[in-house]
């Protein structure tokens, strides 16, 4: 058995070059670990983190919105060449949220915007540990202030790195 780390980011190309790389460093080390990568199966820096993965010889499991290959490549214009498994939900962008989630040991944030704040949201209420890749843009470099509005100490749970 081994674990699985979700890496949940931006799906867009427009983050800097040196979070791309940062992402690819991630699935590299995840790989090197013997953890497995699950990410949304889409493109930006989850697809940069299994990447790295790949690189590095390690499994990695992609969760698709769509209903089949096809649909995936076309319809959500999403990459398949990185992932040795890719499962199919059909459940659409953000119906695949919950099964990325709970599919994942734990949990990595890096950039984001909606999407990716509707998966920490769900890793926060599932108890899930998460990490945030401060200085990746997006939702992760707001979470910290976002955890500290909740008026709760659970921010233990949530680990911050640059």
């Amino acid at each position: 058995m081994h674990l699985t780390v979700g890496v949940m980011g931006s799906a867009g190309n427009e983050a800097a070059d040196d979070v791309k790389e940062k992402s690819m460093i991630l699935g590299q080390s995840i790989a090197q670990r013997g953890f497995v990568l699950i990410t949304g199966a889409c493109p930006g820096l989850p697809y940069e983190c299994a990447r790295g993965a790949k690189q590095a010889g390690g499994l990695s499991i992609g969760i698709s919105p769509a209903l089949s290959l096809d649909e995936h490549i076309h319809k959500y214009r999403s990459p398949a060449d990185v992932y040795d498994v890719l499962i199919y939900t059909g459940s659409g962008l953000m119906g695949r949220e919950v099964t990325n989630i709970r599919s994942s040991d734990m949990v990595v944030i890096l950039g984001g915007r909606s999407g990716t704040l509707g998966e920490f949201a769900i890793a926060f209420d599932e108890g899930k540990l998460i990490g945030v890749l401060q200085g990746s843009g997006g939702i992760a470099d707001q979470i910290q202030d976002l955890v500290a509005s909740f008026q709760f100490s659970v921010f233990r749970k949530i680990a911050v790195h640059v």
